[in-house]
């Protein structure tokens, strides 16, 4: 549904537009949730985003409602329900994000890119997750959900050149671990 329309549902009837704002945003809610908290915590993330969200929205008036970008306001509600929780558990995220995520059935290439393929994507989702945590939300909003610059800073709350700095030192850090990985690997390759 288009968010004009949503954003119409919510005013006019909130449970039935907020069944369509989950509808429409589950899954990119769960996406990210996945990539930042982990695959063990990215249920209960997306979960209390959108209690949380829901009871935001029975506080708000008319002209509220009308003004949101949905998905700027969920992935923010999100990125602070992940940092109140790591910080209420006094520990940091799983560091696998990526490892869990189920491997995508491909057709044409052999056994052996394949496996290349998914060893290098699990080497890639541990690198990720080893970045600074505003490195990894941003390299995460951009390059894998695909949000534009000034939708990141909405949800970051930061400047758009600060979300650019932290990608772009994000990305730096993630060419140079794996540079150092590939080194590392080709060492223990025998000859």
């Amino acid at each position: 549904m288009p968010d004009d329309a949503l954003l119409t549902a919510l005013t006019d009837d909130l449970d039935t537009g907020f069944a369509e704002l989950v509808r429409d945003y589950e899954r990119i809610v769960y996406s990210v949730a996945l990539r930042i908290g982990g695959g063990g915590d990215a249920e209960d993330l997306t979960a209390e985003c959108f209690l949380r969200a829901y009871g935001a929205l029975r506080g708000y008036d008319r002209s509220r409602i009308l003004a949101l970008r949905p998905r700027a306001w969920l992935l923010t509600i999100l990125l602070n329900t992940w940092r109140n929780t790591a910080r209420s558990a006094s520990r940091r995220p799983q560091q696998t994000p990526f490892a869990t995520l189920p491997e995508r059935a491909m057709a044409g290439p052999s056994v052996e890119d394949m496996v290349e393929n998914g060893e290098t994507r699990r080497e890639l989702g541990e690198l990720v997750s080893g970045l600074p945590d505003r490195q990894r939300v941003a390299v995460v909003l951009r390059h894998v959900v695909g949000l534009p610059v000034a939708e990141i800073a909405a949800v970051m709350r930061l400047p758009e050149g600060t979300v650019k700095s932290h990608i772009s030192r994000g990305l730096t850090r993630l060419r140079e671990d794996y540079a150092a990985h590939a080194a590392t690997e080709a060492r223990k390759v025998p000859r």
